[in-house]
């Protein structure tokens, strides 16, 4: 399998290379050259398999330049830190299927990926003899799962930005108490989306990012978004095997673009007709949502909200999908892009049809949240955490009769105790990895969001 950018300037890499290149050398994602095919009758003689064998079968499939011994256990050594044995185990409430992921080591979906990743890296920075710096920045929780899944490595050393005062409480406390000597917490003043803006910026110097190996664990990172394919064909596979149909709709709550192209990937590979439909779920911070109901793809100023893993304008993997809108055709996705970066807007009116047929989309309201919230609370006495339930009011919304709904649980409701309690008066039940992290010491650097001044932080810190 070979990959390529989304730009043009890079082509015919392994997947080990586009891994540890991270964000391709000419700015662009790097995407594979082609979507591999999954028959019906392959899915279905998927159906016993263990999370982790269905993980390898996918895997494999665009991975060639590993020894399928070596990524079986990379995979296994990945899942084993997870609390459900299930690891991404589906419940059923009303008319929805609720597809938990957040049993990992930092109770957020991102785990699924940074656990892969992190053991990822390991092997290959051994393999090779080599060292690593790690970037990113976070709205929420890729800091944390990214931390955890590389704290004490002993060639890497992780750099996190995350919008200071920006994330929850145990967002911060879950990335600032991990004071391993590998681990750096940087807290900007600024956004998100600034941050990201300075972790892209870096990436695209090359002669630093190579000074420095760079390595990306943001979803801009392919092997990101292929873990994350694996629990929508699972979720796939549940339907058949459950509820006796062929063909399921998903909705995601999502900001940063990568869980849902995740589920648009997952679409491509598997029969047609498989995944009906995927239902695009956003906050208030609505730039996706606009997206798909108008076409017009436009920045807005971030509103905080009670679910700010989603609290995001420029979503790090709009390029991919755009790429695959303009028929992979990079010329016109670099045109596209540089337009974006100059007037912060892209008129995609003329594609609205390809749009409406590959994603539906809604935004909810700070209301919508709080009541869907309590409204679930009283009906199933299951708990919501804010992410979820944006997906779940846009599920309510989207819903059709007779088509099986998954619902994407994007994060443990303990992490977001506060907005909860608000919203029904009663706390999550409490997790032992979170027990005593709000009072536990903690370490972080707190910096303006200026490019020149992380640059010179991690010159100072990084391995070499």
């Amino acid at each position: 399998m070979q990959y390529l950018s989304t730009r043009g300037g890079v082509s015919s890499l392994s997947f080990t290379q586009a891994v540890m290149m991270g964000l391709a050398e000419d700015g662009g994602l790097l995407l594979p050259r082609t979507i591999p095919r999954i028959g019906s009758e392959t899915l279905v003689s998927w159906k016993e398999l263990s999370y982790p064998d269905l993980a390898f079968e996918i895997m494999s499939r665009f991975i060639d330049d590993i020894p399928s011994s070596s990524l079986k256990d990379i995979i296994n050594r990945s899942y084993a830190t997870f609390s459900n044995e299930e690891i991404t185990p589906i419940v059923h409430y009303g008319d929805f299927h609720i597809l938990e992921l957040f049993h990992g080591p930092t109770l957020a979906f991102k785990d699924i990926a940074l656990q892969f990743l992190g053991n990822l890296f390991e092997y290959l920075l051994e393999k090779n003899d080599l060292k690593l710096n790690i970037l990113g920045a976070t709205s929420g929780d890729t800091g944390s799962a990214a931390i955890y899944g590389v704290r004490g490595k002993e060639r890497i050393n992780i750099f996190i930005l995350h919008p200071h005062q920006r994330v929850s409480r145990v967002q911060e406390k879950q990335m600032t108490t991990v004071t391993d000597s590998n681990v750096f917490n940087i807290a900007i003043r600024g956004s998100f989306d600034d941050g990201q803006a300075i972790v892209k910026s870096l990436f695209g110097d090359v002669e630093f990012k190579n000074q420095y190996n760079l390595g990306a664990i943001n979803s801009i990172n392919w092997a990101r978004i292929l873990a994350q394919v694996v629990y929508y064909v699972h979720s796939c596979l549940h339907v058949i095997t459950h509820e006796k149909d062929s063909s399921l709709d998903f909705t995601i709550p999502t900001g940063n673009f990568g869980d849902i192209f995740a589920g648009f990937i997952a679409k491509k590979m598997l029969p047609a007709g498989t995944v009906r439909q995927l239902t695009l779920a956003t906050n208030s911070n609505d730039i996706l949502c606009r997206f798909v109901n108008s076409g017009n793809y436009s920045l807005g100023d971030v509103k905080i909200t009670s679910s700010p893993s989603m609290d995001i304008q420029a979503a790090s993997n709009f390029e991919r999908y755009l790429y695959y809108l303009m028929d992979q055709n990079s010329t016109k996705t670099v045109e596209l892009m540089e337009e974006f970066s100059s007037n912060g807007t892209i008129d995609l009116t003329d594609y609205q049809e390809q749009i409406r047929r590959d994603f539906a989309a809604t935004s909810i309201s700070e209301d919508e949240v709080s009541n869907t919230i309590l409204n679930f609370y009283k009906e199933y006495g299951y708990i919501l955490d804010p992410h979820t339930a944006v997906g779940i009011k846009a599920a309510e919304k989207f819903k059709t009769a007779g088509v099986p709904m998954i619902c994407l649980a994007t994060a443990h409701p303990a992490k977001f105790s506060e907005i909860v309690n608000s919203a029904t008066g009663v706390l999550p039940p409490t997790v032992g990895v979170l027990s005593g992290i709000m009072e536990a010491e903690s370490r972080c650097e707190i910096m303006e969001a200026e490019e020149k001044d992380i640059r010179e932080y991690i010159s100072q810190h990084a391995l070499q």
